[in-house]
């Protein structure tokens, strides 16, 4: 008797994988932040339905549970691993440290660098795409670019730039060593106003690749706005903090910008007291990580 269920080949599947790819990489001017850069392994249909019974899971592929959720392996894979449960692929395991991840980094900082989907395109001088590590164990995402960000391009070298590697230090992370820091617009709202909520929308897919890209264990979300956007919220940076919320599945903790603790000195002891937080579940999670290091990527380091 002739089987009615349509039967697919592998390479089917690959073709179908690629166009649906291909449009979502169209629309976000870059790679999508929703397929990873290497698409899965497909399979025939019978050879599917053989693999799951192998597995236990019939009719499922290998590597995710009856629900289709990531196993417990790869949920708790270290820093610099694929925390969504994507597999590292033969060009990462052959390539010089650093080097396929760079590229990857480096073509959304080019992206950024290219933008004019807001206004503070026409203004800015630089954009601020972010700087750190290429496998960050930790993701800082700040709010924008000042003055200084704007004429040098690096995030957080002003004042509150050196405030906040001094907290960073504190708990341990180094964005030369161990973290990245990014912000929420890549380009300097005039006066330093607050972004706009266009503004962070126009950015918001440079920052969802960011983190696709850069796969940290942790974020560190520092101030207001930061928090809010990230997290698509309203709540208060007071009730927001000394709580850990979900991103994806990453852990994200919100404190006061350090302009804020600049401003008022009252703020230092609950920053503190987030970031001895912040530190715990970071030991948890990656133990060791304080002796982590990883290559360095800069937008003004060529």
């Amino acid at each position: 008797m002739l089987s009615l269920k349509p039967q697919m080949k592998s390479s089917d599947k690959n073709i179908i994988y690629t166009l649906i790819k291909t449009a979502s990489d169209h629309i976000y001017g870059f790679g999508s932040p929703d397929f990873p850069a290497e698409p899965p392994v497909f399979y025939d249909d019978i050879e599917d339905f053989a693999s799951g019974e192998k597995n236990g899971q019939s009719g499922q592929f290998a590597g995710e549970n009856a629900a289709g959720k990531n196993t417990a392996a790869e949920k708790n894979t270290s820093a610099g691993q694929f925390i969504a449960g994507e597999k590292d692929t033969a060009a990462e395991k052959n390539a010089p440290p650093g080097q396929f991840a760079a590229g990857s980094v480096e073509s959304v900082s080019k992206k950024i660098s290219e933008c004019l989907r807001c206004a503070l395109s026409s203004t800015r001088k630089n954009t601020v795409p972010g700087e750190g590590v290429l496998h960050p164990v930790v993701l800082v995402v700040g709010e924008g670019p000042g003055a200084d960000e704007d004429a040098t391009g690096r995030p957080f070298v002003g004042p509150a730039g050196k405030l906040l590697d001094k907290m960073l230090l504190s708990i341990a992370l180094d964005r030369k060593k161990n973290c990245f820091i990014a912000n929420i617009v890549k380009c300097r709202p005039p006066n330093n106003r607050d972004p706009k909520p266009e503004e962070a929308e126009a950015c918001r897919a440079f920052l969802e690749a960011q983190i696709t890209t850069l796969k940290p264990a942790m974020i560190l979300a520092v101030g207001r706005i930061a928090s809010q956007n990230l997290l698509r919220t309203e709540t208060g940076i007071g009730r927001l903090r000394n709580t850990f919320h979900d991103l994806n599945g990453i852990p994200v903790l919100c404190t006061y910008h350090p302009s804020a603790l600049l401003r008022n000195e009252d703020l230092k002891r609950p920053a503190w007291e987030d970031l001895k937080m912040f530190r715990d579940k970071l030991q948890s999670l990656v133990p060791g990580y304080e002796n982590y290091t990883d290559a360095f990527f800069s937008p003004s380091v060529q």
